[in-house]
């Protein structure tokens, strides 16, 4: 009985640090600007970063960490995946082409 007491406090261990959680997410966008800052995390955290970021921001960094300093004012310019899909089509300058009127 007496592997009991160590058996607990080690699942209790485990039980604990998989419940850690970051307290401020952070996305750079490719030029290096803030697209996303929360305590929410912007991607679903239970699979891969490098699978489901570029969904939403192609080209972009997360950064995450325990400190929530600057996490009190949120920015949220996501997905990028639409906005860099039009702008990537379009001439820099150019207008988009209007509809036809028949």
């Amino acid at each position: 009985m007496t592997a009991f007491p160590c058996v607990a406090a080690a699942l209790f261990a485990a039980l604990v640090s998989q419940s850690a959680v970051a307290a401020c997410y952070v996305v750079y966008g490719p030029d290096q600007s803030i697209v996303y800052r929360a305590s929410e995390p912007p991607v679903d955290m239970s699979r891969q970063i490098h699978e489901t970021l570029p969904l939403v921001a192609p080209g972009a960094t997360m950064v995450f960490s325990l400190d929530n300093f600057g996490c009190e004012l949120s920015i949220n310019k996501l997905p990028l995946a639409a906005s860099l899909a039009t702008s990537l089509s379009r001439p820099r300058g150019m207008r988009p082409a209007r509809a036809d009127r028949g």
